[in-house]
């Protein structure tokens, strides 16, 4: 099967004319349970070639090519009563103990949020039939549902929903180019969504640094963490790892990172090589989330919580690459000793500043790349804004960023691989995207690190979308002030008191 595309679109439209899915994020999830024990089952296939006496954690009529594989097989009522023992067993009934005991735990993990949605039997085997036109064992199909499986995403996502936006491929590709990530090195995505930057990952530490042998796959595996909040992502970042090759992705977890446990509670043995991650901006934890951290970084604002945790739980001389907003840039008050924490803490050698539609069409907001190294204080910052491509005036859904839209970019970072991932940046040089910044200026600004591009004169746009953006950063600056006066005059009235 060639056309996974118009396979997918199938399957959404047998979907639509179901009465029990209602709206993209049921059928998504829907899909997505599908498709799991589609792939999981392709998998196993593969497992057996390899593996003499493979037993599968499933017990045998729950099985894909059991109850699923056979076009005439159960149907109508039948089958949903099928699927409804189906989703008790996998919540409940698998052996988590013994050889086969993590695969299984996988397995309930994905399935511990899950529903079926949908209501008949009859529309339900169509759907199955549809998918099992393909093969998650041929390249070509793994490699074509990749891209059906971003797009699946981009269609769910809108820009109210509490900054949760997925990043481009684009963006994650040059992280992980500029990180170097070595074999050996462990990787943590605390806020990991679908995987983007744990799945780009692997294939870079496979292309550049692995052997192909059974021992390097085993280093490679262990090195991969992630944890995801939400069901459906979780479950999504699961199934991609199962792409990947990885077979128990164990070590990506459905929790919270904010609150599973206090801030202070996190030790040498929990520290990290590397913690490439997007959180969420512009959410909002829910209350309480802000006491697992110390007084003084105490927010309930998700991006800033995930920043001081990810400066916690780095190692000496480990690096990180965090995308985020303008307004933790400019943001004073809990932002500004955050901003403080970081430089002293960590250097804080690169900012990326992306153009504002990146994240086109959920935001216009305009977003961060920091750049830094825990174990040594901030001296100077280089920052370096990327340009929009000539001849485009904005990025969209159908003309989305790409990774040579980062090349001059790339060019500029310094020297090849070969090369210490501090000596790659000695070479630097001053021009119209590039310009750095002292300590001691910074400072002067209070850890303002919203730092314009010195080589360009000031612009004034017309842009709808570029206003708005300026707009929700007034906004956010006015929020900011706020919570200022409102501590000042909280602090007044305790000292009163």
């Amino acid at each position: 099967m060639s056309n996974v595309s118009s396979t997918i679109k199938s399957i959404q439209d047998i979907m639509r004319k179901d009465v029990g899915v209602d709206g993209d994020a049921q059928r998504l999830s829907q899909l997505v349970w599908m498709f799991f024990l589609k792939i999981y089952d392709d998998r196993e296939a593969e497992i057996e070639l390899l593996e003499d006496n493979y037993k599968s954690p499933l017990p045998e009529e729950f099985r894909w090519r059991n109850w699923a594989a056979d076009p005439e097989g159960r149907t109508g009522e039948e089958l949903s009563e099928f699927v409804a023992r189906l989703f008790e067993t996998l919540k409940n009934g698998l052996k988590l103990t013994g050889k086969q005991g993590k695969r299984a735990t996988v397995i309930r993990n994905v399935f511990e949020d899950a529903y079926n949605y949908m209501k008949s039997g009859t529309l339900m085997r169509q759907v199955i039939n549809k998918i099992c036109e393909i093969n998650f064992n041929n390249t070509q199909d793994r490699h074509t549902f990749g891209g059906i499986y971003e797009q699946l995403l981009k269609d769910l996502q809108s820009a109210g929903n509490a900054g949760e936006f997925y990043t481009p491929r684009a963006v994650t590709q040059f992280i992980i180019n500029q990180i170097d990530p070595k074999l050996e090195e462990t990787v943590l995505d605390p806020a990991c969504g679908t995987g983007g930057f744990l799945s780009c990952t692997i294939d870079y530490k496979r292309e550049n640094y692995g052997k192909k042998n059974a021992a390097d796959e085993e280093i490679l595996v262990n090195s991969i963490h992630g944890v995801e909040k939400k069901a459906l992502p979780h479950m999504l970042c699961t199934t991609n790892m199962i792409l990947h090759g990885i077979d128990t992705p164990t070590q990506i977890e459905h929790s919270n990172m904010l609150s599973r446990r206090p801030y202070k509670d996190y030790g040498e043995k929990d520290r990290v090589d590397i913690i490439v991650t997007n959180p969420p901006f512009g959410g909002m934890e829910e209350d309480g989330v802000e006491n697992q951290f110390p007084a003084n970084f105490r927010t309930r604002e998700t991006a800033d919580l995930f920043m001081a945790l990810v400066i916690k739980l780095l190692k000496k001389g480990g690096r990180a690459a965090v995308v985020l907003p303008d307004g933790f840039m400019f943001g004073e008050g809990m932002k500004t000793r955050l901003k403080e924490h970081l430089l002293t803490e960590c250097n804080l050698h690169t900012v990326v500043r992306l153009p504002n539609s990146v994240f086109a069409p959920y935001t216009g907001i305009k977003t961060n790349i920091l750049f830094f190294e825990k174990g040594t204080p901030t001296k100077e910052v280089w920052y370096y804004e990327v340009p929009l491509p000539e001849g485009i005036k904005a990025f969209n859904k159908t003309k989305p960023m790409k990774l040579d839209d980062f090349a001059t970019c790339a060019d500029w970072w310094g020297e090849g691989k070969k090369q210490s991932v501090k000596a790659k940046r000695k070479n630097r040089v001053e021009n119209e995207q590039a310009w750095k910044i002292s300590l001691e200026d910074i400072l002067a600004r209070n850890y303002n690190l919203d730092i314009k591009n010195p080589h360009v004169g000031e612009q004034i746009s017309h842009d709808p979308d570029e206003l708005l953006a300026i707009y929700a950063q007034q906004q956010q600056k006015i929020q900011g002030l706020r919570d200022q006066l409102k501590s000042i005059l909280s602090a007044a009235l305790e000292g009163k008191n």
